[in-house]
């Protein structure tokens, strides 16, 4: 700290260089990041669909719809049609193409016979094939001459999800900005104090994003990686700001001078804000065991906005402090009245308000018990958009369509004809092919009869596999997803353990507790449960649509964003634990019992949580207003989340536990304590007892709001006790 605050001027200046810098070095970071990454990498339907892929029989990466009124097999429609097809296929970057005038494969026309498919392998990895359906898909699309063209596919979904996403990301920022500087504004009732958060928030963004631009070299990042820095970057700054701006304040009015203020507030809150940088670092990376690159490059995003956040305030506030000193604001009491009067209800009858608490979180998540998983097609996107649109109608109109088509490459030597009888045999079949593939032998192409999601489509998966002779492999959207879940739970556990282990172990090295830390896993996953059964209420029970605004009802939920929903809201929740811990911790070593250090630590810190939730909920939950299904459900689950932690558990569940455990709270054995616990706060009591005058110190600490009401005639009367 002393480095930092000898020369406040100048580490500003290297501080706005450095920012700088950095935005020039994240200059165009959008355009390199790349959708997709939702599936499992090296399982069979992967393998499966590497070997479809080097025969030129992988899914496509671009589905021209072509529709016309005349219908697709006149004159007129089959020229124009040859002519489509034989542009596309002359393209850069285009590896295949496949086209109902080619083949006529009547997969590939319409059952009214007045639509048509050419569909195309884009050569290149996700980002090259975006950019190539970039390029070409406006020149392929609209009329030409009898025909009417549109596009789908994985690549044009990828490049209209970055479009949308560029464009929410402009929009949460623009709606976002102003409301959340509005709240600081009223909270700490200054707006030079409240540009301090702001000013963390913008370091912490645009350091993440040259960040994020160098590793698009080294891996695939995400397009909504952008969207969760912005989202959490500002959050944790707003939380980190409020906070250590709020104890400088409570430092000067305890008539310190300017620099002692700002050290104690470093040594103080400084400490629990390093703290909780790490803990929510900790917490997204556990999404870097699980095998899927979209949340591997979220998590990376997570944890450098997370760990800049901190360095940022870190770095800048204690400058800021000393050069604006009490420019920054005095507070005239460190404690929420109403938060005080809650604290010492709740306290007063712990049993009553835990359980009632907890049966009420479980009533939220009983919808979680019926959750069914999926993966992000073209849905997620605006129904008005052109992939969303043209993916709809080829449902509607096609016999197979491309979601619902399993193909089971099987050994040179089985027999095909044989293989096929018994798949057509197989539930929920609506019609089964085989062909021979040049350099690659039979094929047996499955239509199923029900979503890819559903369980009917997943047991025809688990059907065709049993039915298969050794070595066959089942490629399709509905096997990928199988064996995408399949991945996911078996590393789950250790990302889990991970989360578990890592949150234990920063939480112990806060508070010397052994029972504290698991407290706050326990709570932690009651609460993020509840927040689950909401999201899934909501959106794949396709309720609050009115609320949120129009999104597609798959009555399934994105694999994935659980997930990361999950690492982010309990990363969270967990800094909203930490700074309530701390807060209560610190009053116990000042010698309170442990109820009156409970009330103390929640109206210390209840409003603060309660503002800092409703900055994250701005943040996160301007991603409700996306078109993007994805951010959608994300930003809506994210403010849930926050706002149910930061009242109903931190303001009741959480207190009514630390009173009814009582002295059990601070235990920890002494071979792993050290006698840190117990030693420390004795030495602070007898330190203050011995400390002439001090009968007077503890009525004026009695005066000033530390020894409250009947809380503070017991403490003054335990104080006598001790002396």
């Amino acid at each position: 700290m002393t480095r930092v605050t000898a020369r406040p001027r100048l580490v500003l200046l290297l501080a706005a260089l450095v920012a700088a810098l950095c935005a020039v070095a994240g200059a165009g970071t959008h355009e390199r990041l790349a959708n997709g990454g939702y599936t499992a990498k090296d399982t069979e339907a992967d393998r499966a669909a590497a070997t479809l892929a080097r025969a030129g029989a992988a899914p496509p990466d671009l589905v021209l719809l072509v529709r016309t009124s005349t219908g697709v097999d006149a004159a007129a429609a089959r020229r124009a049609g040859l002519g489509l097809t034989r542009e596309l296929a002359a393209a850069d970057g285009v590896a295949s193409t496949r086209s109902y005038w080619i083949t006529s494969d009547a997969l590939l026309r319409s059952k009214d016979g007045r639509a048509a498919l050419v569909t195309a392998d884009l050569a290149g990895a996700d980002r090259d094939a975006t950019a190539t359906a970039r390029e070409l898909v406006p020149e392929l699309t609209g009329h030409r001459g009898p025909l009417d063209v549109s596009a789908t596919g994985a690549s044009w979904v990828s490049v209209q999800a970055a479009e949308a996403s560029a464009q929410d990301l402009v929009t949460a920022e623009l709606i976002a900005a102003p409301l959340t500087l509005l709240l600081l504004v009223v909270a700490l009732r200054s707006l030079l104090a409240a540009l301090v958060p702001v000013v963390i928030g913008a370091l912490a963004v645009v350091g993440t994003t040259a960040l994020l631009r160098a590793l698009t070299y080294a891996m695939p990042v995400s397009v909504f990686a952008m969207n969760l820095t912005t989202a959490l970057g500002f959050g944790l700054a707003v939380d980190y700001g409020l906070f250590l701006i709020t104890r400088f304040r409570e430092e000067l009015g305890h008539s310190r001078a300017v620099p002692d203020a700002v050290a104690r507030t470093v040594r103080t809150t400084g400490h629990t804000v390093v703290v909780s940088a790490c803990t929510v670092a900790l917490a997204m990376a556990a999404l870097l065991v699980l095998p899927l690159p979209f949340l591997r490059s979220m998590a990376c995003a997570g944890m450098a906005v997370a760990l800049l956040a901190a360095a940022a305030a870190m770095a800048v506030v204690p400058p800021l402090l000393l050069l604006l000193g009490e420019r920054i604001g005095r507070t005239g009491r460190p404690d929420s009245p109403l938060w005080r009067r809650a604290a010492k209800v709740v306290t007063r009858r712990p049993a009553l308000y835990g359980i009632g608490c907890a049966v009420s979180l479980v009533l939220c998540a009983m919808p979680f018990g019926h959750v069914r998983f999926g993966l992000i097609d073209e849905r997620t996107l605006p129904a008005s958009t052109e992939a969303h649109a043209t993916g709809e109608e080829i449902r509607g109109r096609f016999a197979a369509p491309a979601e619902r088509t399993l193909t089971v490459v099987l050994p040179e030597a089985a027999d095909a004809g044989a293989y096929r009888q018994r798949a057509a045999a197989l539930n929920d079949v609506a019609s089964v092919r085989a062909a021979n593939l040049p350099g690659l032998g039979p094929v047996v192409t499955v239509v199923g009869t029900a979503e890819p999601q559903s369980p009917a489509a997943q047991r025809l998966v688990a059907d065709l596999r049993s039915a298969s002779p050794e070595g066959a492999q089942v490629a399709g959207r509905a096997a990928m997803l199988a064996d995408t879940k399949s991945a996911v739970a078996e590393r789950l556990p250790l990302a889990g353990g991970m989360l578990a282990l890592t949150t234990w172990a920063m939480l112990f090295l806060l508070t010397r507790s052994v029972l504290l830390p698991f407290k706050a896993l326990l709570v932690g996953a009651l609460s993020l449960t509840a927040s689950f059964g909401l999201v899934v209420h909501i959106f794949q029970d396709g309720h609050l649509r009115g609320v949120l605004g129009e999104f597609a009802v798959t009555g399934a939920l994105d694999l994935t964003l659980p997930l990361l929903m999950a690492a982010v809201a309990f990363g969270l929740a967990i800094d909203y634990e930490i700074f309530l811990l701390s807060r209560v911790r610190e009053q116990w070593l000042r010698g309170l019992n442990n109820r009156d250090a409970v009330v103390e630590g929640v109206a210390r810190t209840g409003r603060l949580v309660t503002t800092a939730a409703l900055a994250v909920a701005l943040v996160t939950g301007v991603l409700a207003t996306s078109g993007l299904t994805v951010l959608k459900l994300l930003g809506t689950g994210l403010a849930v989340a926050v706002l149910l932690d930061a009242t109903v558990v931190r303001g009741m569940l959480v207190p009514a536990f630390l009173t009814l455990a009582g002295r059990a709270n601070w235990w920890a054995p002494a071979w792993l304590s050290r006698g840190d616990q117990n030693t420390t706060r004795g030495r602070e009591v007898r330190r203050r007892a011995r400390l002439p005058g001090s009968g007077r110190r503890v009525a004026a600490h009695r005066r000033g709001g530390l020894l409250a009401g009947a809380g503070g005639r017991r403490e003054r009367g335990n104080a006598m006790t001790r002396r």
